[in-house]
């Protein structure tokens, strides 16, 4: 059977022969003293980057992110198996695949000689480290099983899913820099099997992959030393790219009702293959897509009231406290009134230093400013304008916060506007709003610039620092200026 659409590696550019795009970029708090992905021609050579149909490249191997089972289940998995026909299914027939393994088949009916299969972890908050590492696994073990097997080319699409809750950014990074580092473990064996990586993305993944391809790939020592300054420690990875996770060592001790002596063991549980050994672990089935038991009507009103209690703890401190640090910073304050009289809380993100403010005192400076104004109708406006990523909070914080804030915070919300926003913002907005905050998924208003805010606010209620109608004229110009 001969397919129409084969696309050929020779028709597409490799990194290398790419030109850096111009974009508005985050620097991090601390600049990197070295790269540790510096400028390498060579393997920019061996690096593709195409936004497509992974089933039409004519390549040795592509890459099928699965379930475990081997059944259909995206539109992906259906497309492949359609073009692949019914050898592929028979091959499959009764074939498990566990988490961070890998299966190799016959490509039957597709361009590609082979196709190996694997499966990605389900994301939850609780179990980060795990399914990161797990992510880790099943790419190194793809681009293992393709180097064993004397493949010269690979395409790989994203593996993480948004249907098991993984965020895409994180997956980015995991799959950029594990596959940068097994390009250069090859060159130091001096043993180049794997000659051509296709990274293959659609449309929802390839604004992310564009971001943050020049970060691991650089494509000179300009964008080197601008990937320096974007890189955070933790973005580096392990040798082999995995996730580094140094707080998530547990000890374990022969009788746990003994305390700690010299004898006791260290157990990293980031390591990929000490994971995806717990086939028994309670945490493995909650990782596999197992969803826990739904708590009960008495566990739920305990929860409550812990919450509860704990918010008027908070309210008593913030009206107490002194928080003139956080106050002084200026990136929350109220700010007049709509245009049906609801008060207007502005948030400047660009202000807002996540990883050198008291996080704490945040809280209680948040709690004492809405406090009063949550008692009827309010509506937020955010400012993500030239924001970097030291201004940005984990979404760990940002559920802690979200969860303690009583109900009336978020049924009084009316509107939460979000200007400036960012490709990566939209997505993790959504990621937050739909997984953790769901109550508030309906009231978030992306906003391309401020003159789109005068129809709910009038311009004489909006007071906003200079820079952002700097900002906002460069690239909306002054349309709005008069209004």
């Amino acid at each position: 059977m001969v397919m129409e659409g084969i696309i050929s590696l020779t028709s597409l550019k490799p990194w290398s022969s790419t030109v850096p795009s111009q974009q508005h970029t985050a620097y991090s708090a601390k600049p990197l003293d070295t790269s540790p992905f510096p400028h390498n021609p060579d393997i920019n050579d061996r690096i593709i980057f195409w936004e497509g149909d992974i089933t039409t490249l004519q390549v040795d191997a592509i890459v099928h992110s699965a379930c475990e089972s081997m059944t259909v289940w995206s539109s992906m998995s259906n497309r492949l198996l359609g073009k692949a026909g019914f050898g592929l299914r028979e091959e499959l027939n009764n074939a498990v695949c566990h988490p961070g393994e890998v299966i190799l088949t016959s490509g039957h009916n597709l361009p590609a000689r082979a196709i190996i299969h694997t499966v990605g972890p389900t994301y939850n908050i609780r179990y980060q480290s795990a399914a990161q590492s797990t992510l880790h696994l099943c790419y190194r073990n793809v681009l293992q099983k393709a180097y064993d097997m004397n493949f010269s080319s690979i395409a790989i699409s994203p593996i993480n899913s948004v249907r098991l809750n993984f965020p895409p950014d994180e997956g980015a990074h995991i799959a950029l820099r594990t596959i940068r580092r097994f390009l250069e473990r090859q060159e130091e064996c001096g043993r180049i099997v794997l000659k051509t990586v296709v990274i293959v993305t659609e449309s929802v993944d390839t604004n992310i992959y564009e971001v943050l391809l020049p970060i691991y790939f650089p494509r000179s020592v300009e964008e080197e030393i601008l990937a320096r300054l974007q890189l955070t420690p933790d973005a580096i990875g392990g040798p082999a790219g995995e996730p580094i996770h140094p707080d998530r060592q547990i000890r374990i001790i022969d009788n746990p009702h003994h305390q700690l002596s010299e004898e006791t063991t260290v157990v990293d549980l980031t390591d990929g293959g000490t994971f995806t050994q717990m086939q028994g672990d309670l945490d493995q089935q909650r990782l596999l897509g197992e969803r826990p038991p739904l708590p009960t009507i008495d566990q739920c009103l305990v929860r409550d009231i812990h919450n509860k209690e704990r918010y008027e703890r908070l309210l008593r401190r913030a009206k107490t406290e002194d928080l003139s640090e956080v106050s002084g910073i200026g990136c929350l304050y109220r700010c007049g009134s709509d245009r049906l009289g609801r008060p207007v809380i502005v948030f400047v993100g660009k202000w807002f230093r996540f990883k050198e403010i008291n996080l704490e005192k945040a809280l209680l400076y948040l709690i004492y400013l809405l406090d009063p104004l949550v008692k009827g109708d309010y509506v937020i406006a955010y400012f993500h304008t030239m924001t970097s990523s030291a201004n940005y909070p984990t979404f760990y914080w940002l559920k802690e916060v979200y969860n303690v804030l009583p109900y009336k915070y978020k049924k009084n919300l009316k509107s939460f506007y979000i200007v400036h926003p960012t490709f990566w913002t939209k997505m993790m907005t959504w990621w937050f709003t739909t997984f953790m905050a769901p109550a508030i998924k309906q009231k978030v208003v992306n906003l391309p610039g401020v003159e789109y805010l005068y129809s709910v606010i009038s311009p004489n209620q909006l007071e906003i620092p200079a820079f952002i109608t700097e900002y906002d004229m460069t690239i909306n110009g002054i349309r709005y200026a008069n209004q």
